[in-house]
């Protein structure tokens, strides 16, 4: 059996967030800052993935003083706690076919999650998407949640968001 480790390259890696409400949507990028992935005679069988929280972006906001506001919420307990929790990480427990799963942990708490993968390896070049769906509220992001919080009308921010990860990874 050949094992074969991939360094995530972080400038050509990156995760693009949707966060949905009643009243549309936000969205933005958050960076992945390291990892490896693990490949067994060619097929994936492990990971782990250390996602920068700081580096949190919110794309569909242009006014400079409203994303300020906004990205201020974000690194706020109400949601990230970046300044207490800076990072992120997922592991990768176990891969059937092209179906991942692993453990996601949030602000020092963790859960499982589950999502499909698409790989390809091209010589040293690993190149990876997936798409996660998240409940906020299993990581203590209960702001304006429905589950929570009762009359919210066009205010109620939904739990779920969507991680669109794309990572590139080299041969170690």
């Amino acid at each position: 059996m050949k094992t074969q480790k991939f360094e995530i390259v972080s400038t050509q890696s990156n995760i693009d967030w949707v966060g949905k409400k009643v009243t549309g949507a936000h969205n933005g990028t958050i960076a992945v800052k390291e990892g490896e992935i693990v490949l067994n005679d060619g097929k994936l069988t492990g990971g782990k993935f250390i996602i920068d929280t700081g580096s949190i972006k919110i794309l569909d906001v242009t006014d400079p003083a409203t994303n300020a506001q906004f990205a201020g919420h974000l690194a706020s307990d109400d949601f990230f706690s970046i300044e207490k929790y800076p990072e992120a990480i997922l592991e990768i427990t176990s891969v059937s076919g092209n179906h991942v799963e692993g453990n996601l942990t949030i602000k020092g708490i963790t859960h499982p999650v589950g999502f499909d993968a698409a790989i390809n390896v091209n010589s040293d070049v690993l190149t990876a998407t997936g798409k996660l769906l998240i409940d906020r509220t299993k990581y203590e992001m209960k702001f304006r949640s429905g589950n929570f919080f009762k009359d919210l009308g066009d205010t109620l921010i939904y739990n779920d968001f969507e991680l669109n990860v794309s990572v590139t990874a080299k041969a170690a």
